[in-house]
């Protein structure tokens, strides 16, 4: 049995590296992770203890309990539309370039440069806001067992410099960490990668699950205390509540169906990310299947585990307002219905997610810094592209890690700029998400993978193309009113202004040089790349334990 299925992935990989080739490069990478750790990727880097956790605190001012009851399903139908796109996608060109590569067939090396560049940033603002976020849940819980660590809630008119900075601190050094497990730990970090996803699960479950119950049964704990007080529990919100958009939850200064439109970006945001399946497609056996299913599989299951934590935080809290006065609105309900010890601890189970999110964001990003490199897209090409002796790109990984923290530097000046980190986030990959599926609409030659939509396509490309456009202007709108220097969104300066840097860039010169993906040679000459790695004896003997860890 062990040796049929052996054999079986013995010519899964064969078939695999022979695409690899017909699309012009060598394997370098090292292919060995399945079909579950493709999927877990996805699943990691969407992460709905991090995304639902970390943004949770818009329930109070955007809109209320509807941003968790009805934004979450509505934000869950377009994002499903816009990843069966990209899934069609990835089973026709499985490379680590993902979707410059596809916008580059699909239209040229121009739409392939923009894709590729706003990829990046999207990348590099979604690794931000995963470690930033990260960073100030262990600020917050740090603060929770030794009160006299700085950790005071910021507003927009005023900012604690001391948590600022301590904050920022504790993200460069979960940024190195995640860049040096990348790097030193590639096993590690794939088994972490699968441990994820049961993680999440457990959690959600746990976190859920036990503050419901603990509504039902009618406990509550009083403030920072770990005595229960039975007399003020307050019962689990009707179902009629949870619908219900109520004005009382508005602290944007603008109209409440503007604040809950605002909302969507809890939900918008948790859901970037999943095009990792496709930047791991090179170190996928059966990417042209296995990479597709990953990207879909992991929002449909994160929409379920989504929406059950949402719904049970949302159902559980005890008073919404104080929730929003509170440090960490999650970490207020879970101390309020689980008391101070297993609050605390149940918390930290949501770090440790959040801690796997970073870790596979850095790895994600890292592969399409060094594919678009491949490519010679980026300054000091040569340099990112470089593999080390691991079959690693550590360049690249180094280079995620260190642009993702100069791009949450301005939040020790603004309480804004996390809030505007996220957008950039949302708006960088969906532009980059969507350019592909709408040259897909316009091409009378693609030829499409074993996965595909058939006839689906047309329409689902159409909604996707609808979806992007209407969420790329609503998170640069205004968030809060009177607009003044604390309160400013400045996420269309960063994203019109890296659209007009790199169109300027492009027309200069990036048009005469860049003719997107290039061909690293013939069979022979990928074969000599691939022996230089190790490729050949690789093949040759198969390591199946290795096989077995990723």
């Amino acid at each position: 049995m062990k040796s049929s299925k052996r054999d079986a992935d013995k010519e899964l990989m064969a078939a695999d590296v022979k695409r690899l080739h017909d699309m012009g490069y060598a394997q370098e990478l090292f292919r060995a992770m399945g079909g579950f750790s493709n999927f877990a990727i996805s699943f990691t880097v969407i992460s709905v203890l991090s995304g639902c956790i970390t943004l949770f605190y818009l329930l109070p001012v955007n809109g209320g309990f509807t941003v968790a009851a009805i934004g979450w399903p509505i934000v869950t139908l377009f994002v499903l539309v816009v990843a069966l796109g990209m899934a069609e996608l990835a089973s026709a060109y499985p490379t680590a370039g993902g979707l410059y590569y596809w916008s580059s067939k699909l239209g040229g090396p121009g739409w392939g440069w923009f894709t590729g560049w706003f990829n990046l940033i999207g990348q590099v603002a979604v690794t931000a806001g995963i470690d930033y976020g990260l960073a100030v849940s262990i600020d917050v819980l740090v603060n929770a067992w030794n009160p006299a660590f700085p950790a005071k809630l910021a507003s927009l008119t005023a900012i604690d410099p001391a948590t600022q900075w301590v904050t920022l601190g504790i993200f460069a050094v979960v940024l190195a960490i995640h860049a040096l497990l990348n790097i030193f730990g590639v096993k590690i970090v794939a088994f972490l990668n699968d441990i994820s996803v049961w993680w999440h699960i457990l959690g959600v479950v746990l976190i859920a699950g036990g503050v419901v119950a603990a509504t039902m049964i009618g406990w509550q704990y009083t403030a920072d205390s770990n005595f229960l007080n039975l007399g003020a529990s307050a019962p689990l919100h009707s179902l009629k509540s949870l619908f219900t958009v109520d004005p009382k939850f508005n602290g944007t200064g603008f109209p409440l169906w503007y604040a809950v439109m605002l909302g969507l970006l809890l939900a918008q945001y948790t859901y970037t990310g999943y095009d990792a399946s496709a930047h791991m497609s090179e170190e996928t056996v059966g990417a042209a299947t296995r990479a597709p299913w990953g990207v879909v599989m992991a929002v449909v299951v994160s929409a379920i585990a989504g929406y059950a934590l949402l719904l049970g935080l949302a159902a559980a809290v005890p008073d919404l307002g104080a929730a929003g006065g509170y440090i960490n609105p999650v970490l207020y309900i879970l101390e309020s219905r689980l008391g101070f010890v297993l609050g605390t601890l149940f918390f930290l189970i949501a770090v440790g997610a959040q801690f796997f999110c970073g870790m596979s964001s850095i790895t994600t990003n890292s592969r399409m810094v060094y594919a678009f490199s491949r490519d010679g897209a980026v300054p000091g090409s040569k340099i990112w592209h470089r593999l080390d002796k691991g079959r690693t790109p550590r360049n690249a990984i180094i280079f995620s890690a260190v642009f993702a923290f100069l791009l949450a530097v301005p939040s020790v000046v603004s309480q804004v700029a996390y809030v505007a980190v996220t957008s950039i986030a949302v708006i960088g990959l969906y532009i980059a998400y969507v350019i592909p599926i709408l040259l897909r609409l316009k091409a009378k030659d693609f030829k499409p993978g074993p996965w595909n939509l058939g006839k689906w396509s047309r329409p689902i490309g159409i909604v996707s193309i609808a979806w992007v456009a209407f969420i790329t202007i609503l998170f640069m709108l205004p968030t809060a009113s009177p607009i003044t220097v604390q309160s400013f969104n400045y996420t269309p300066v960063v994203v019109l202004g890296a659209l007009a840097v790199l169109v300027i860039a492009w027309f200069a010169g990036a048009r005469k040089w860049f003719k997107g993906p290039v061909i690293q040679g013939s069979t022979d000459e990928m074969a000599i790349i691939e022996k230089g790695l190790g490729e050949a004896e690789k093949k040759a003997k198969p390591k199946s334990k290795e096989a077995a860890l990723v």
